[in-house]
């Protein structure tokens, strides 16, 4: 929790600065946390044994010119999710793309791909280690039932979300953020978690 809490403290940091200096947006939002009925019809398998909301603070950027065309001016975005229970927060950092899909530009969807670190388990602690005492024993028995084994601190964070623009200051869209170490940070173990929400959007500086 120290890195997520870390985390917190450098994104409102991030945020301030850019309020007083930089065109962005701040992101504020509520997700129902490791989600399975999105992961079961899109297969990508959340592990569905966390529990609790995650709450998520970040900043988003304006379009960034000079990427390559077929790049076509992403924007850049950190947060920091922290779960209501104590289960897995992370802090994430990544890419999104603003696609505009009704002619008033109100209606859009956003695309994204970024790279998040956890404070959750990437490999559990071996039940079978000799000389532990009953009660670690039971704990890590208990584990493998009630947290993700990531495979990995470092994952691809994929998002998608569909949003509403009110005006030119605000919007709220509908999110759906996928973590996984997609067995490319690590072979073997790659239990994924799903969340889905709904978060806010204000326009500042610029």
């Amino acid at each position: 929790m120290r890195a997520i809490a870390l985390g917190l403290s450098t994104v409102v940091a991030t945020v301030s600065i850019a309020g007083s200096a930089l065109a962005g947006e701040l992101i504020a939002g509520v997700y129902a946390h490791d989600v399975t009925f999105l992961g079961e019809a899109v297969g990508l398998g959340a592990a569905g044994k966390e529990g609790g909301a995650n709450i998520h603070l970040g900043w988003r950027s304006d379009r960034i010119d000079g990427f390559p065309s077929w790049l076509s001016g992403p924007r850049a975005h950190i947060f920091v999710s922290g779960n209501t229970e104590g289960d897995t927060s992370y802090i994430a950092a990544g890419l999104t793309w603003h696609i505009p899909i009704t002619d008033d530009q109100r209606w859009y969807v956003q695309p994204g791909m970024g790279l998040a670190v956890h404070d959750g388990y990437d490999i559990f602690p071996d039940w079978r280690e000799p000389g532990i005492s009953p009660e670690e024993y039971d704990r890590r028995i208990a584990l493998r039932s009630e947290r993700i084994e990531f495979g990995s601190q470092i994952l691809f964070e994929p998002e998608i979300a569909l949003g509403y623009r009110f005006n030119d200051q605000t919007a709220v869209e509908l999110s759906y953020v996928h973590l996984s170490n997609g067995q490319i940070f690590h072979q073997g173990k790659n239990e994924g978690l799903d969340e889905v929400g709904i978060r806010f959007v204000r326009r500042f500086g610029g």
